[in-house]
Order: C-alpha cells, then structure tokens, then sequence
C-alpha cells in the first residue's frame, strides 16, 4: 500500500523559510527547464520494458542539486529521503513507494556523459543569457584555478588518477587539475571552459578561451606572450597584467611610473570579474575538490557548474524579467 505523504494529505508543518529553499526557488524560477529537457529527452530511454523511467526533469533536478549541494549519488539517494525540501524540488511525492536510487542518479550522469550534454547544457544556459541582453560578448577576460585531486595511493587500484599532476604555486605543492574560464568582461558570465592537468601552463590555452567575437582580452601576469602563439588572432587588443617583480620596481612618485600603476588598476578592476564564477562554485556551491577519476569526467561537471554559476549570478535580472 502506498504511504500517503503529510504533503499530500494537507496537513503541513509550519516551518521557518530557509536560505536553502530561498535559493531552490530562486534556480527554480531562472534555469530553462523546457530548453534543457527538450536538449535531453531524444537520449533518454523509451522505458518500454521494467519499471517505468522517471521524467527527465526530475532527474536533471537531482543532478543539479548534487552540484549545488556537494552530493554524491549514493548521498543525493539518502538525502531524497531525509530532506522532504529536495523531494518538493525533484517534483516528487516523499511518499511515494519508490524514489530514484543511486543507480538511477549514476546512469543519468553517464547518459550526460556519453552525449556531451554538459558543453550543450552550458550552450543552451549562455544562449538564453545571451537573448536577454546578459551576455555581451565584445571582451573577454581569462583565468585559471587549481582544483585539488586525491593525491593519496590508498585505493583499489593503489595509484594517483593518472591523468591529474602536481604543480608549483609560490612555495606550495598542489595535485590535481586547472579549470581554465573566459568570461564576458562586462557582466562576469563564463563562456567557454576548459580542463586540464594542473601543470598545463596558462597561456597556452589562453586563445582556445575565446569565442571568437570578442575585440578585447584580459589577464594576469601569466598570460604574458599569449599574442605572439602561433594560435593566437591578430584582430585582438591584448590587456595583460604587468609582471608582479617588474611592477613593484615602479617609482610611483614619478609622473610617468604613477600612470603606469594607475593603468594596471584599471586592468586589474576588469580582470577582477574572472574571480566571481570561481568563488561561486567553490564557495557557494562547495567544488574544492574533483569528483571522479579523469579529466573528461571532471570537465563535464565543470561545464555543469559554470552553466549553473551563470544563472546564479544573473538571478537577479533573470527574476526581474520574469517578474515583468
């Protein structure tokens, strides 16, 4: 006999309005729901046969609230079941007899994976963005951060993720991988996102950051010579970060030395926007640390992620649209 939940029967606990469901509601409103399920139903399974599929949406919910909240498969099953809040967003009946299991959870994810949906997720994210005048396009500014791995043997196989390395940072050893954004200059929105191994210098991606229609280009330091690789396009005007020891050498109290300071301010104010997005998935959303084994895996999320920081940061003006 199915269980009827308190929900369904009416009869419903007052509770104080968290941040948590103050933000489930907010994504609820902003992300494109209809647009994301069309770009993944022609890939779901017919479910002719055995027990009849969840709706796609349910378990694009599920997939991104483990992104929001840190959660693993085996921990998004049990939190479907301790957390009536994730149910209600999942559109499922905390009493129902049966809610998606782990299994569940995982196959969907490799249905993502097999696809390539994750850079069409972000594709499809960006164009609406881009549609409501939030995306502009006409600069774009590159940064990378590290994101640290299990550097432990301690495993089944007793070996490091072959495909993560270790890298140098000032005096510090850190292993894992680098996720390498250009973002809209003006409004801070990724749009392009690249992973690899921590030791891939910067500038060597620096032009594969762009999209193509920009005019402009910001960075740091370590984007020094990234106009001169063989890949990189001559129409660009390049605004790169003088180098940290060269800068410090400046003699500000001479007229020519304090311009040149006051023009890397300037530069550093419009690079600044690249640290938003990273601050939204490691801070707001919790992604310190890799999830899988691989770099395609690994990437697919982060393309996830920053699709989701997107919609995130332009809450805001997304709901004031709807709103209007």
């Amino acid at each position: 006999m199915k269980q009827i939940s308190l929900g369904a029967s009416g009869f419903e606990l007052s509770s104080k309005r968290t941040r948590k469901r103050d933000f489930l509601d907010e994504m609820n409103l902003v992300v494109p729901w209809a647009e994301l399920v069309g770009l993944i139903q022609p890939h779901a399974p017919a479910g002719k046969t055995g027990r009849p599929p969840f709706a796609v949406e349910t378990l694009l919910r599920i997939h991104f609230m483990q992104q929001w909240f840190t959660l693993s498969d085996p921990a998004m099953e049990e939190a479907l079941y301790d957390v009536p809040l994730y149910c209600e967003f999942a559109r499922l009946d905390p009493g129902m007899s049966r809610l998606p299991d782990e299994s569940t959870i995982l196959r969907f994810r490799h249905l993502l994976e097999a696809h390539g949906l994750a850079l069409q997720i972000m594709a499809t994210v960006n164009a609406m963005l881009t549609q409501r005048g939030l995306l502009l396009k006409s600069g774009t500014a590159v940064d990378a951060t590290l994101i640290a791995a299990p550097s432990s043997t301690k495993n089944k196989d007793g070996l490091r993720d072959p495909e993560m390395h270790q890298t140098k940072k000032g005096n510090q050893w850190h292993f894992g991988m680098k996720a390498h954004i250009g973002v809209d200059a003006d409004s801070g929105l990724v749009h392009t996102v690249i992973g690899t191994a921590a030791n891939v210098n910067d500038v060597t991606q620096a032009n594969a950051l762009l999209h193509g229609q920009e005019s402009s280009v910001h960075g740091d330091a370590g984007y020094q010579g990234a106009h001169k690789r063989l890949d990189a396009r001559q129409d660009l005007t390049w605004h790169i970060a003088m180098r940290p020891g060269k800068r410090r050498m400046l003699d500000r109290t001479a007229e020519i030395d304090a311009l040149i300071d006051k023009v890397e301010q300037l530069k550093a104010s419009v690079r600044a926007r690249v640290e938003h997005p990273f601050r939204v998935i490691k801070r707001q959303f919790g992604h310190v640390k890799v999830r899988y084994r691989g770099l395609a895996k690994n990437t697919a999320q982060l393309h996830t992620l920053f699709a989701l920081s997107n919609l995130w940061m332009a809450r805001g003006k997304l709901m004031q649209g709807a709103q209007g």
